[in-house]
């Protein structure tokens, strides 16, 4: 199971040492493989974190470090005089502490007692959430449940990626994770798939954002095959020093990871210069992680809508549901001619189904309740997993993981960029990013509107921007606007002065250089008399309703509108704030429904 050799211990598998204790309800841990069975005591530690009948510890995320205690006493109605033996405590659990035999001892029920029933746990939602988020490190989504032993740290291998991330485990605001999925051949069984000895690639890409309300959650597929350009970045070497890797124009996507020296924090520079959302973190799995994480669960269920035989990847299914894991479930992922139009976009619908799928079955198995499970599965994915430096521990993961567990599974939405065909090519091979739906989205996501039927949000946006847009809009040649810096960008009031002249027609925009003092968000300020060329700027620029500053007096002769630009203005061209719905024709599909692959 464990690929590196590590978490085993006299080769006893650590999963195998949870027992339950009958006189409690409790799955606790026993670490003494020589001694006998205690009747008066238990040498354990009850595991809150694991199980769903353990005790509510009040605190969620609590961890404790691993240590071992040796009283040299008896323990009190042991068999056979076995003394009292070395116990360690648990990160993730609570010590039990008996009136008898030492610390750990649990106290026997007095006679005549009835035992105490198990109780229902009131984390058991949490985990089953926590454990769905799991799903998501198989080929790209998120992270899940680490409990529990110390050695788990060792597992994880990680990368400094400098200020491409975020030092903060936890964001106060909107969250970015950007997982990874590599093509690199290491590992066995993996030399067959082409491109032996490759440092891999960007093969498969999501970008996870969790809303800053814990609510919604838009996972966001890029094609391996997007042209763009890949900007410069520094890179942390073995010995301490750093790279700067220049940056080239006209690339795949695939190539800002592995190629010229690039690591994750290239691939993270790229999706920032895309999209203009910035990353926090990064997860990166390779074909192993892909062949242990669903062996580890016990397989995934899926659904063909039609039989599948793959002479590419070898991939056999039947019409119909079916059960993958390991290899099978590798070829799946990696298969695309079977699909749609037999391109990397009908093969990302797939993947998004299959995480889908995981997500429910995480849900609906016994994971997250069978300590061995969950133990081996926590040992598989902290083994398959490479991170950014900033959460390159398990309490830090779990940390992570319970804030993004946090979001319903049926408001979390998979979609992949609005691209279009690459129009430099005679025969497109590429795609590049649609020029249109693509910043709508952008927009969307960089302004956190939800994608998903979180009713709240959806009735405010939608309410907000139909008021605002309400009414009639001035041709852009009669909107009159003087044009202020007042965010972090360089230059911003002239850009932006050029953008409207050159690409919206607002020729009567003057550029006013930097405003008095900086502020958070852009403002938008106009007379009552020059309503309907507010409401033809905002719709330009994707100004939301709190943008809006409108007076008490008519505006007099030629006197302009004032636009003044905030920090959260991004660029020329880039919507303040994205619409209340999804651009037309992108296709959306939820982590909470079934689809059958086409």
């Amino acid at each position: 199971m464990d690929a590196h050799s590590r978490g085993r211990a006299d080769d006893i598998d650590p999963a195998d040492q949870w027992v339950l204790n009958p006189h409690t309800g409790n799955y606790e841990l026993r670490l003494d493989h020589s001694a006998g069975e205690s009747t008066g005591s238990a040498h354990t530690a009850s595991s809150s974190a694991l199980t769903a009948t353990a005790e509510e510890t009040g605190r969620r995320g609590e961890s404790r470090t691993g240590s071992r205690e040796s009283s040299g006493r008896r323990a009190a109605g042991s068999r056979g005089g076995a003394t009292d033996t070395s116990r360690r405590e648990v990160p993730g659990q609570r010590s039990h502490r008996g009136s008898q035999g030492g610390r750990g001892a649990a106290e026997p029920p007095a006679s005549g007692r009835r035992k105490r029933k198990p109780q229902k746990s009131r984390k058991k939602k949490a985990l089953l959430w926590t454990g769905g988020v799991m799903a998501f490190v198989v080929v790209g989504t998120s992270i899940g449940a680490y409990a529990l032993y110390q050695k788990l740290n060792g597992n994880i291998d990680s990368i400094d990626v400098g200020d491409a991330g975020s030092k903060n485990v936890v964001s106060d605001g909107p969250m970015n994770i950007l997982i990874i999925g590599t093509d690199k051949r290491t590992g066995k069984g993996n030399e067959g798939y082409g491109d032996k000895g490759s440092e891999g690639h960007a093969d498969t890409n999501i970008l996870f954002h969790v809303s800053e309300d814990r609510t919604n959650a838009t996972a966001m597929s890029i094609p391996r095959d997007l042209v763009t350009d890949i900007p410069e970045c520094e890179t942390k070497q073995s010995d301490g020093t750093s790279t700067t890797i220049p940056g080239t124009p006209n690339e795949r996507f695939n190539t800002s990871l592995g190629q010229h020296g690039r690591d994750p924090g290239c691939t993270m520079k790229t999706v920032e210069n895309i999209t203009g959302l910035k990353p926090d973190h990064f997860m990166m799995v390779d074909f192993n992680a892909v062949k242990e994480l669903t062996t580890a669960v016990g397989g995934v269920e899926v659904c063909m809508a039609k039989p599948v035989d793959d002479p590419k990847s070898h991939l056999v299914l039947p019409q119909g549901k079916s059960t993958v894991q390991g290899e099978k479930a590798l070829a799946l992922l990696r298969t695309r001619d079977s699909f749609g139009n037999r391109s990397d976009l009908d093969r990302i619908k797939v993947q998004q189904q299959f995480l889908g799928s995981m997500i429910r079955e995480m849900k609906s198995s016994d994971t997250l309740t069978n300590p061995k499970k969950l133990y081996k599965l926590a040992d598989a994915a902290t083994n398959a997993l490479t991170v950014d430096s900033a959460i390159a521990d398990a309490k830090k993961l779990m940390t992570l993981a319970q804030e993004i567990s946090k979001v319903d599974t049926k408001n979390i939405t998979f979609l992949t960029m609005p691209v279009i065909d690459n129009p430099a090519e005679p025969k497109p091979v590429t795609v590049v990013v649609d020029p249109t739906k693509g910043e709508q989205l952008f927009a969307m996501m960089r302004s956190d509107t939800s994608l998903t039927e979180v009713k709240q949000q959806e009735k405010a946006a939608k309410s907000k921007q139909a008021a605002l847009l309400k009414g009639p809009k001035a041709d852009p040649a009669d909107v009159r606007v003087d044009v202020l810096n007042g965010g972090e960008i360089s230059g911003a009031a002239g850009a932006t002065v050029t953008w409207l002249q050159n690409e919206q027609g607002v020729l009567k925009s003057t550029n006013k250089a930097n405003a008095p003092e900086k502020i958070k968000k852009t403002t938008l300020e106009y007379a009552p008399n020059q309503a309907d060329q507010a409401r033809a700027l905002a719709e330009m620029m994707g100004l939301p309703a709190t943008a809006m500053k409108k007076g008490t007096a008519d505006a007099e002769g030629l006197e302009a509108m004032v636009l003044t630009l905030g920090a959260d203005f991004k660029g020329a061209g880039q919507l303040i704030t994205g619409p209340a719905k999804a651009p037309e024709g992108v296709e959306q599909a939820s982590a909470d429904k079934a689809v059958c692959a086409k």
